[in-house]
């Protein structure tokens, strides 16, 4: 079978921010929680924009919320809120900001019960994708359908994230 990329991924020049997602982090296993955090914060800020907004604002999104550091951020206060809502580089949304903050005081609690964030999803791994969803919406705020769906691919916790016939998926199967 000739390998031929994504579909998504095969007209997209060599510089562009999707075909270095694509090539480099897109189905990419993660395994950091701090990372798998920051996944999950920018699945949430996608929702109702493009990927493209997204990830053209992937480093000011680290920088303003301290390298997604979950410890960190679970302690932020309203003055972080307030400095957040001004950061014209990330997406000012109350609602997404606050399930930043929200989520990663949640992280904190599955860490201590389960070890790590990795581990808690890894002992979820047999779950259906509608299992994932029912735990996720009972688990954290803002976190509908295609969020965890994203999430999920994007992390290599569900398949699909390239075709088989896509370079980048031969890579992440050696993994």
């Amino acid at each position: 079978m000739a390998q031929s990329y994504c579909h998504y991924a095969l007209n997209e020049p060599e510089d562009s921010v999707h075909k270095r997602y694509h090539d480099t982090e897109y189905g990419f296993p993660l395994t950091d929680d701090n990372q798998l955090f920051a996944r999950l914060v920018l699945e949430i800020n996608q929702a109702g924009l493009s990927w493209t907004t997204i990830l053209k604002k992937v480093a000011n999104f680290h920088a303003a919320y301290h390298g997604f550091d979950i410890a960190t951020v679970a302690h932020y206060t309203e003055t972080d809120r307030q400095r957040l809502m001004a950061d014209a580089g990330i997406v000012r949304n109350r609602l997404k900001i606050n399930a930043a903050i929200v989520n990663a005081q949640r992280l904190l609690v599955l860490q201590q019960e389960h070890g790590s964030f990795n581990l808690w999803l890894n002992n979820h791994r047999t779950l259906t994708k509608e299992q994932w969803i029912k735990l996720f919406k009972n688990t954290f705020l803002f976190t509908g359908g295609e969020i965890v769906n994203e999430f999920l691919i994007s992390t290599a916790y569900l398949s699909g994230a390239h075709e088989e016939t896509c370079p980048i998926y031969t890579k992440i199967i050696r993994l």
